[in-house]
């Protein structure tokens, strides 16, 4: 759904906080997405060069829309020696020195045809590393196909790590989910529930006890690597959490800037629901329950929800568990393991 024009804060809020997610902000694109559809990311040329500090060899050219969606980089080898079967026309090309001497070892007439071939409609850009600077032949045809040519002082090798790892980050597959994030013990707990259970109140709580707000109502998660998911909060939702009766509060005005972070992984979720009678839940805790986002499972935690319940220290237990285990200790299966030598030795003493 296509939205035309900018909305202003004071319509946005009463969508945002709904579960309906705007992703202009973040997009640079005015479309409005539902909690849990995955985004196609991608970023402008702009932001790549105002991260790697880039030098623009191309100034003439208008390069506000031209946006990269593929985190992989290309360093053309084979084609600059005429083979472009297989081109990834579509990703950065990274150009060394081994190119660049190529490259300028070439007649003026192979320079042309091999120009025309590699600089194609669809580049987001070619960066020359180690400052080098290409010939005006090659900046002829970047400029006629409105392809950008940048520049860094960087070493190949070292600018393609940065870069790479900094694209996986920024264009990983991402879904928007309802719930609140925060980094408690270094565990990053995502507190899932139905709307007005109590997530926003916990989560306030546990500020108060000295841990670190990430966001609150839309988590934005990203699947940086098939083990790892990232949480962080849309630029327009940052810091702030809505409480009802109260209105919208400012963590890090009102806390200061040790209360909140920017990003955390996502170790465990906590979901909050209401106390069901009926229900059995979970008492020892000797088997892990999951849920999945983006194809990557977490260990999750059902919570009932009981007037008198803190929820707080629930969630501070719960972390402190959650990595205790991850450190090879687990006190459910060492109550079990008491229980198991307990009876083997009343066996031992009835023979």
């Amino acid at each position: 759904m296509k939205i035309v024009g900018r909305r202003p804060l004071f319509f946005l809020s009463p969508m945002l906080f709904s579960g309906i997610i705007w992703y202009d902000w973040i997009k640079s694109e005015q479309v409005c997405l539902r909690e849990g559809e995955e985004i196609m990311a991608s970023i402008r040329l702009t932001k790549v060069i105002e991260k790697m500090k880039l030098e623009n060899l191309t100034p003439e050219l208008d390069i506000a829309n031209v946006k990269i969606t593929q985190p992989d980089i290309n360093r053309p080898a084979l084609q600059l020696a005429g083979y472009l079967e297989h081109f990834a026309t579509t990703r950065l090309q990274v150009m060394g020195f081994v190119e660049y001497s190529y490259m300028m070892s070439m007649s003026e007439e192979k320079k042309k045809e091999i120009y025309e071939g590699i600089i194609q409609d669809d580049c987001p850009g070619f960066v020359f590393c180690r400052e080098l600077v290409p010939d005006e032949a090659f900046l002829a045809v970047a400029n006629r196909k409105g392809v950008p040519v940048l520049n860094t002082k960087k070493a190949t090798s070292a600018f393609m790590a940065e870069i790479i790892r900094w694209l996986n980050v920024k264009l990983a597959p991402c879904i928007s989910v309802h719930g609140v994030l925060v980094d408690v013990y270094g565990e990053g707990v995502l507190i899932t529930g139905e709307s007005g259970i109590g997530k926003s109140e916990a989560a306030l709580e546990l500020i108060k006890r000295g841990h670190r707000l990430v966001t609150d109502d839309v988590v934005e998660l990203r699947k940086v690597s098939d083990e790892t998911l990232i949480g962080s909060a849309p630029d327009i939702t940052k810091h702030f959490i809505e409480l009802r009766g109260i209105g919208i509060v400012d963590v890090k005005t009102l806390f200061g800037v040790s209360c909140v972070r920017e990003t955390q992984n996502i170790d465990l979720v906590i979901k909050l629901e209401d106390w069901d009678k009926d229900k059995e839940y979970d008492r020892l805790g000797l088997q892990e329950e999951y849920t999945e986002y983006l194809g990557n499972k977490i260990v999750c935690h059902n919570i009932p929800i009981r007037p008198g319940r803190n929820l707080a220290i629930i969630c501070e237990a719960a972390a402190v568990n959650h990595r205790q285990k991850k450190m090879g200790y687990n006190a459910a299966q060492e109550l079990y393991n008491r229980v198991q030598r307990n009876l083997a030795k009343k066996r031992e003493e009835n023979e």
